[in-house]
């Protein structure tokens, strides 16, 4: 038996705050952890860098990766707007030794569960409700009304996968939410994975 380098996904509804819960986590060093880059289809908004925030492909570049099975995993989230997952990216970090942390869509997060079922833990982290979803989206003003209404009815439909995930943390109250992601993530790289269940 040996403590394997791990995968720890982050997925929620766009606003639930899993983002905040990822730089928190990051920020604690004995967690070992390092940040896997998204590949995205999109170009670069203000303010966001290339290898940072994601690797920003284009659309032709991100379906020649498809082809050539580059990815993980890949989810055509709204028309013709790509995310994914490089295997190369993953690679690297595990050569580091660290324990490799996501912050991404709920299909996406399941694809890699399965994948890598034992060395994978799945947190789904839900909101107190899809209105609160929507005040929180509003709040950001980073997107416009029908690209919120997008997001809030896209919610639903990942609100009912959260049953999938290996856990599920309620974001009512951000410092316990904080608290318990931290104490079920320490938990779960500090789990010896045996040779027979390496994936």
């Amino acid at each position: 038996m040996e403590i394997l380098p791990k995968l720890i996904v982050f997925s929620a509804p766009s606003g639930a705050g899993k983002t905040t819960l990822v730089r928190h986590l990051l920020s604690k060093e004995e967690l070992n952890l390092a940040f896997s880059v998204s590949a995205a289809s999109r170009g670069a908004r203000d303010g966001e860098q290339n290898g940072k925030d994601y690797y920003f492909l284009g659309i032709q570049e991100f379906k020649s990766r498809i082809r050539a099975n580059d990815f993980l995993e890949f989810e055509e989230v709204y028309k013709d707007q790509f995310y994914g997952t490089l295997k190369n990216e993953v690679e690297r970090l595990w050569s580091e030794g660290k324990n490799v942390i996501f912050d991404i869509d709920v299909v996406g997060g399941l694809r890699l569960k399965k994948k890598f079922p034992n060395r994978t833990l799945a947190i789904f982290v839900k909101p107190p409700s899809i209105n609160e979803l929507q005040i929180r989206l509003k709040k950001r003003k980073t997107e416009s009304a029908e690209k919120i209404a997008m997001r809030v009815a896209k919610a639903s439909t990942e609100m009912a996968t959260a049953p999938q995930f290996d856990v599920i943390i309620r974001n009512d109250d951000l410092a316990a939410a904080k608290s318990s992601a931290y104490e079920i993530v320490y938990g779960f790289i500090n789990k010896k994975v045996s040779n027979d269940e390496k994936e």
